[in-house]
């Protein structure tokens, strides 16, 4: 039975899933449909700083506006988040469906609340691997995030915002991240357009698809199409995004997270329409995939599986590489991102499982993905974290010829 303060706390989960601030966000359940050119070519005009409407908070307001556009267009920028994200009360919580997430979020960090809901969707396709640089003994985690968001008339899509997040909680591990903005409605250009409300932008730890801190660990989400996962053994609940920002907060390698991971029950019910993996990469050269399987007969993921110490498990894509899941929807010999994967496990065994780090970009320009009639197509960034130098190497929008640098600090 739960003591009273974790009732009061399932209260507020509850009650604040309807009170959640109104942005010019929308819930994005995207039909499969081609997606084939920007609706939106202009250049941002900066207008001076966006309202903050629930942030009252000078230290807040002006962490919100120190948001710098790194390429100059809108479609990229860097944020170093300094306030008080109080992951300890979000954990105690278990708020794990994603609009509760932030609804929770919202109590928790905005100064004043609305009256009124806005929507934070979940997605995300998505190529992973780890590999020792084979010139300097480094070790590196490659990852692209490919998710397609279409226009509302499913004619072309929409240039999201990427945003790259630093955080260095106190008792924490520094660490960066990257977050797509348009799960949050952020658009190319929001952040100087003189009207968007930035308030959801306090969620953004809470909102990362892959980082790395500062002592080398990694980690990314990737989709899969079977039933979304739902462990219930008693033990406390976390959602598919919190478990990221606790890993990235808290986790220096690979067995550490493992381990952390599984004093949960993982609920990914509500985040996105998808169940997901996780590939995550250390550095001492450790890596693995976490995955949540069900047994023959079954339907619902409920059982860990913790997938390491192969050569052949250094690549992941959109299909469980668990051989108990053999036979299922998505399960070994699902076509679900199979040319990906055998791209990626070729060319890592050609190599004998090292590359340099050119080569390792050049691997993730391989296999990224143009716009196409399926939701996880459309590569909106492309990762190399180097463990070793706790450093990434960034490319948006399959602009290879133009690489942004980054590191923990």
């Amino acid at each position: 039975m739960r003591n009273n303060g974790e009732l009061i706390i399932a209260q507020y989960c509850s009650r604040f899933t309807h009170l959640l601030v109104s942005v010019a966000s929308v819930l994005f359940i995207l039909p499969l449909v081609s997606c084939s050119s920007d609706d939106d070519k202009d250049e941002p005009t900066d207008v001076g700083p966006n309202p903050a409407i629930y942030i009252k908070d000078e230290a807040k307001l002006a962490m919100l506006h120190s948001m710098k556009d790194v390429d100059g267009s809108g479609r990229l920028y860097e944020i170093d988040y300094t306030a008080d994200y109080k992951l300890d009360a979000v954990l105690r919580a278990g708020c794990t469906e994603t609009n509760q997430l932030f609804s929770y979020v919202a109590y928790l960090l905005y100064d004043s609340l609305p009256a009124s809901r806005s929507q934070v969707s979940f997605g995300t396709g998505c190529s992973a691997f780890a590999v020792p640089d084979r010139q300097n003994g480094n070790f590196m985690m490659g990852r692209n995030y490919d998710f397609c968001h279409a226009s509302e008339d499913g004619k072309g899509y929409k240039s999201i915002a990427a945003i790259l997040v630093h955080t260095a909680p106190p008792g924490g591990k520094k660490s960066i991240s990257m977050v797509d903005g348009m799960q949050m409605g952020y658009g190319k250009g929001f952040y100087s357009d003189g009207k968007t409300d930035l308030s959801l932008l306090m969620g953004l730890p809470y909102a990362a698809l892959d980082g790395i801190n500062e002592d080398g660990f990694a980690i990314g989400v990737l989709a899969l199409k079977e039933n979304q996962t739902n462990q219930q053994t008693g033990r406390p609940r976390i959602g598919t995004t919190t478990a990221i920002r606790m890993l990235l907060d808290r986790a220096s390698t690979v067995k550490e997270a493992l381990e952390m991971l599984g004093n949960y029950d993982m609920d990914m019910q509500g985040s996105g329409h998808s169940n997901y993996h996780y590939f995550m990469a250390d550095a001492t050269g450790d890596y693995a995939i976490v995955e949540y399987t069900f047994p023959k007969g079954g339907s619902t993921p409920y059982i860990m599986e913790k997938l390491t110490g192969n050569d052949t498990l250094r690549c992941v894509t959109n299909f469980y590489v668990s051989p108990t899941m053999v036979g299922t929807n998505d399960g070994w010999g699902s076509l679900h991102g199979r040319d990906r994967y055998e791209t990626l496990r070729t060319n890592l065994a050609a190599s004998n499982y090292a590359l340099a780090s050119d080569e390792a970009m050049s691997l993730l320009q391989e296999v990224s993905q143009p716009p196409t009639g399926d939701i996880t197509s459309q590569t909106q960034w492309s990762c190399l974290y180097n463990l070793s130098e706790k450093t990434l190497r960034l490319a948006i929008l399959r602009e290879y010829g133009k690489m942004y640098n980054f590191r923990v600090k």
